[in-house]
């Protein structure tokens, strides 16, 4: 349950205007809906969500989907994991990928470089941080610094959404349901 209201139609009109845009882009989702109960907190995530898609497109979107899903599932934001969840689904990741990440260390599922992914997202999501110089060097192999800032945006992306959203008390609104994904 939320601890704080999920109105669909707060009372401030720039909350209602930009809560009516989020809905139209993406539906109906709680972080915008708890997001609206302070109109700076609803632009500033606004803007960086818009900034995101318009200009992290470094970092291979699987990649990228693997990185957040983790992070999502180190800090415990089921809402955040059960949308990701969908989201994988719908961007076409193997079913086996999306069922397995929280348990990527026991599964056959991924590659080297899906694995030091995963690995980099735990510990970069871990308080504190536990990223190491070896850690560091593994990924300098794989990943050009650009794809490295980015690859730590997106955890630290998905670190911020996902306390946000378990702060706020939002959970899980069903999301994966609406998915089949084989067992």
């Amino acid at each position: 349950m939320a601890y704080v209201p999920l109105d669909p139609h707060p009372p401030k009109r720039l909350a209602r205007f930009l809560l009516s845009y989020a809905r139209r882009k993406y539906g109906d989702l709680q972080p915008a809906a708890a997001a609206a109960n302070h109109t700076g907190v609803l632009i500033a995530n606004g803007a960086i969500e818009t900034v995101v898609e318009k200009r992290w497109r470094v970092l291979d979107p699987h990649l990228k989907w693997l990185a957040v899903q983790a992070s999502a599932g180190a800090i415990g934001c089921s809402w955040c994991t059960d949308f990701g969840y969908y989201l994988g689904v719908q961007e076409g990741i193997d079913p086996a990928k999306v069922r397995d990440v929280p348990r990527w260390r026991d599964s056959d599922a991924y590659d080297e470089k899906e694995r030091l992914v995963l690995e980099y997202a735990e510990r970069a999501t871990a308080t504190p941080a536990d990223v190491d110089e070896d850690l560091a060097a593994r990924l300098a192999e794989h990943f050009d610094v650009e794809e490295r800032v980015e690859l730590a945006g997106w955890v630290a992306l998905e670190s911020y959404r996902s306390r946000f959203n378990a702060g706020l008390g939002l959970v899980s609104q069903g999301f994966s349901a609406s998915c089949a994904v084989p067992a």
